[in-house]
């Protein structure tokens, strides 16, 4: 199996896990997968703490668990040109460090993970970003009833924009292989 096949597998998976804990579950699950994503958060922030360590970047790691996921996010008091190196061009460098992070909890916990990692608020801006490309296509699938194709983006991407096309009463699917992954939105 090539890299790009078996990073494929793995983001897919990924994405198929997105719904957030049962809230049906009982006390004791709940508690037990809790415990879980905050021992994911401490390997991944001690992980990512000894990566900037070595790079000698400063950053504030800061940890969050919501909706099933854990959150990392890498913040500096003043501007760091360093964090800034570690989002790259749309976020590669940032994608990249994700899923040595996500592979450095498998290695440490033998559970697989999908934790999100944010860096000087990058993913929060590009959140936005996302919102406004869903609502473009669907203000043009409402226009002119022909479906929009989007260009190729991550799969926690790719979760975004199918919510917002959603919550604004259209449909979304996702189409392609590995990087040229994306989504369609059409009227039904």
């Amino acid at each position: 199996m090539s890299a790009e096949s078996t990073e494929h597998a793995f983001s897919e998976e990924l994405e198929d896990q997105d719904a957030p804990v049962n809230e049906d579950a009982s006390p004791a699950a709940k508690a037990s997968a809790a415990s879980r994503l905050e021992e994911e958060g401490d390997v991944a922030a001690d992980y990512l703490e000894e990566l900037l360590d070595i790079a000698d970047i400063d950053g504030d790691i800061d940890i969050e668990v919501r909706n099933g996921r854990t959150y990392i996010s890498i913040v500096a008091d003043e501007e760091a040109e360093g964090l800034d190196g570690l989002v790259g061009e749309d976020g590669e460098v940032l994608e990249a460090l994700q899923e040595l992070t996500r592979l450095a909890v498998l290695s440490a916990t033998e559970n697989r993970s999908r934790l999100v990692l944010d860096i000087n608020g990058y993913r929060q801006e590009r959140t936005g970003h996302l919102q406004k490309i869903a609502e473009d296509a669907a203000a043009s699938v409402k226009e002119t009833g022909k479906s929009v194709a989007l260009e190729p983006m991550s799969a926690y991407e790719r979760k975004i924009v199918h919510d917002a096309v959603a919550d604004l009463g259209l449909v979304s699917e996702s189409e392609g292989e590995g990087a040229g992954r994306h989504i369609v939105v059409s009227a039904d």
